[in-house]
């Protein structure tokens, strides 16, 4: 039996609002170590407003949430520094090199470290 220590992200009573809109209704869950875990749903379902709170975008209009035990309200940057996301398109500005959006990429994650290892490795 899980407990909600032991949850990787713990929900409780999630809610997101925009304006009078809400998008997320009161969910509650648990993913623990070892789960896959995912969202299934229609269009407009609340999917992406609640991937977007757990990865530190949006913020939580109310409810419970901890993602590797904090909340990320207040742990954005602890919580985003330890998140893999993957996204379904590419988020690359085509207004700049690949190189740049590398460097700009690593220094938003802060991942300062790997910087000179992207500028050695892209031409």
């Amino acid at each position: 039996m899980h407990t909600n220590n032991t949850s990787l992200i713990h929900a409780h009573g999630l809610t997101k609002r925009f304006g009078t809109f809400t998008a997320v209704d009161g969910i509650s869950f648990d993913v623990h170590a070892g789960e896959a875990f995912g969202f299934l749903g229609p269009n407009g379902a609340g999917k992406t407003s609640t991937m977007r709170m757990i990865a530190c975008a949006s913020p939580v209009t109310a409810g419970d949430l901890r993602v590797l035990h904090m909340p990320p309200q207040s742990h954005a940057s602890q919580t985003k520094a330890r998140l893999g996301i993957v996204p379904q398109q590419d988020n690359l500005d085509n207004e700049i090199t690949v190189r740049e959006n590398l460097l700009m990429y690593s220094t938003q994650r802060r991942i300062y470290e790997r910087a000179p290892r992207v500028k050695t490795h892209v031409q």
